[in-house]
């Protein structure tokens, strides 16, 4: 069996693009907002995810902290400096400011009404992605407020995952289809 060789690619290969760059490119219509996301590590990744995604901004909302904080910059590696976002003491200041601005309202939660991630087809219009605490989920109060659920079918014993690990899966989900489109 014929066996390609196999080279890692170095930073300057992988062509990435400057944070003044970044600001500059289309960014797909979505809204990260974290709902009481108690880990700075969490957040620090949320930002890293949004910035690999082009996501538009991450509304940070009650409990979750705000950079500059150096545990959130050990996972953001600098994406608090590419990735918009803005602080709301109440999570639901944040989905009512969205709703006024025409955006479509996601609770990724699981929900008697939920619809798996799988079957959702994204057509490019303006959606918020709420993402809860890691005890919690993301909070009644916002779960009310908002248009839709979504889930990530899960087939373990556990039943939930990572809220960084949510946010990268569900993301990919939306990119990909926002990618495909565009080009």
């Amino acid at each position: 069996m014929y066996q390609k060789q196999v080279k890692k690619l170095s930073l300057d290969e992988l062509g990435r693009i400057s944070t003044t760059a970044f600001r500059q490119v289309e960014k797909m219509p979505v809204i990260l907002v974290l709902d009481d996301i108690r880990s700075l590590h969490n957040i620090g990744s949320a930002f890293r995810t949004a910035d690999a995604f082009r996501v538009s901004a991450i509304y940070l909302c009650g409990i979750t902290a705000c950079p500059p904080h150096r545990e959130i910059h050990k996972t953001a590696l600098g994406a608090t400096d590419s990735v918009n976002w803005e602080y709301f003491e109440s999570v639901s200041d944040a989905l009512q400011k969205l709703k006024k601005d025409g955006y479509v309202l996601y609770a990724v939660e699981q929900t008697d009404s939920s619809v798996l991630l799988g079957d959702m087809q994204y057509n490019n219009e303006k959606i918020a992605l709420i993402l809860g605490n890691e005890v919690n989920g993301v909070s009644d109060v916002a779960i009310e407020l908002c248009d839709f659920a979504v889930e990530i079918p899960q087939g373990g014993t556990k039943h939930s995952l990572n809220v960084s690990v949510c946010t990268g899966i569900v993301l990919w989900h939306f990119f990909t289809q926002w990618h495909l489109k565009r080009n």
